[in-house]
């Protein structure tokens, strides 16, 4: 089987990543492997297209190619709340939390993820337009093979950009290396506090795939939790999977950061989380009319969330 995600060096996804590395899905009688496919669209199209069996990518993702999530399901959650931070060029001094320095700035952020950061910033009350605020792909793509946030984080670093929105991973290593600082980070607390429930890293599977296959979606669903459940109990294999698969900086990183999410390890797709997304994806323009959480969630699934 195969499991799509469209950021491979990051903490957003990391346990469906250490899942596979650290032999949970084969301990379930699955044989998965992974495959990078950018940007997030294309990811879900995948999914849709019967390429790949699951997706681990943002909650609101599926609307891309399933809309109104017909088709598809969330199975379980990587982890809670929306998972991205803005950055901005440590030279341009904007203190924590300030929206009201972005005005004339450019600011880089994936396809997909974008979506984020323009409605967290509308739920601020803050017309892009108006303050004259860019928000777009990198200057000159991204070459293959490479994360988008690692590649971003060179970008600023360069001064082509003045701020990026991204995973955890470019968050680190921008400000690690001095060349950013964090204005943004949702789940801690900044931003509008609605935000926290727009997306979160859940694990996506296709209607057909959990009536055909029942138990092997049960089983999927168990190893990202046993996962989720080793991670919490010695967040220092995560360096052992950072190793196999990161480049070495990164490598050396990816345990300080899961040892940050792992208050936010937990499987459950609550019905608080459906309704805020909902609201995202209809503020967006991605759905008319919200979505009732039966047909978002594979409830069939939650006792073994536990």
């Amino acid at each position: 089987m195969k499991i799509a995600l469209p950021d491979l060096v990051s903490n957003s996804y990391f346990p469906a990543i250490a899942a596979i590395e650290l032999g949970f899905f084969r301990d379930e009688g699955l044989d998965m492997e992974l495959e990078l496919i950018h940007p997030v669209p294309a990811t879900f199209e995948a999914l849709r297209d019967g390429a790949v069996d699951f997706v681990a990518g943002s909650a609101h993702g599926p609307l891309w190619a399933f809309p109104g999530w017909a088709g598809s399901k969330l199975v379980c959650s990587l982890s809670q709340g929306m998972y991205w931070f803005l950055m901005m060029r440590s030279d341009l001094k904007v203190a924590r939390g300030d929206l009201s320095a972005l005005r004339g700035r450019r600011i880089v952020a994936a396809g997909g993820v974008d979506l984020g950061f323009r409605g967290l910033l509308k739920e601020a009350g803050i017309d892009t337009q108006a303050e004259g605020i860019d928000i777009g792909p990198l200057p000159g793509g991204v070459p293959q093979g490479v994360s988008f946030g690692v590649a971003a984080v060179d970008a600023l670093a360069a001064g082509t950009v003045d701020g990026l929105w991204a995973n955890g991973m470019a968050a680190e290593k921008a400000v690690t290396s001095g060349v950013a600082s964090i204005v943004l980070d949702v789940r801690r607390g900044d931003g509008p506090p609605a935000a926290f429930h727009f997306t979160q890293p859940a694990l996506v599977t296709t209607d057909r795939l959990i009536a055909e296959q029942p138990e092997n979606v049960a089983s999927a669903v168990r190893a990202i939790v046993k996962t989720q459940n080793a991670l919490k109990a010695d967040p220092g294999r995560a360096t052992e999977v950072g190793q196999k698969l990161f480049p070495v900086l990164e490598a050396g990183l990816i345990r300080r950061l899961i040892e940050r999410d792992l208050p936010y390890y937990d499987p459950a797709v609550t019905t608080e989380f459906t309704a805020g997304m909902n609201r995202f994806a209809q503020m967006m323009g991605m759905t008319d009319a919200p979505v009732p959480h039966d047909d978002i969630v594979a409830t069939q699934y939650r006792d073994l969330w536990k």
